[in-house]
């Protein structure tokens, strides 16, 4: 239920869900099968396999598209953070932390930082 439930929703980077990225239209959800959707009513054999050659075509735009809207979405994040860090001058002789970058042979209560050590 969790993974359906990731699968079809959509990304606020891209605007499409992942179900539609990789198979190029919309799940059909167990809910639309219950309740009879107008998608599941209106549904013809013949004009799938029309409409799957088209939709086919158009997942390449689709996915030109939300490459650049992702690209937009994480250059706003960047700008976003980027004017809330403050910049730090450190002088001779301050205390400071080291951010530890390897995660081996550490566990999740392990610190994440190492230190302190004195600027020189």
């Amino acid at each position: 239920m969790a993974l359906w439930s990731l699968r079809t929703t959509p990304s606020r980077a891209t605007g499409y869900t992942p179900f539609f990225m990789v198979y190029g239209s919309e799940a059909v959800l167990p809910t639309d099968l219950d309740y009879g959707a107008p998608r599941i009513k209106a549904y013809d054999e013949q004009g799938a396999k029309v409409s799957l050659k088209d939709a086919m075509d158009q997942l390449d735009e689709a996915r030109d598209f939300a490459l650049l809207r992702s690209d937009k979405y994480q250059q706003a994040l960047r700008w976003y953070h980027s004017r809330r860090v403050r910049g730090q001058a450190f002088n001779i002789g301050d205390p400071v932390l080291h951010l530890v970058q390897s995660n081996k042979d550490c566990h999740k209560l392990s610190p994440p930082w190492e230190g302190p050590y004195v600027v020189a």
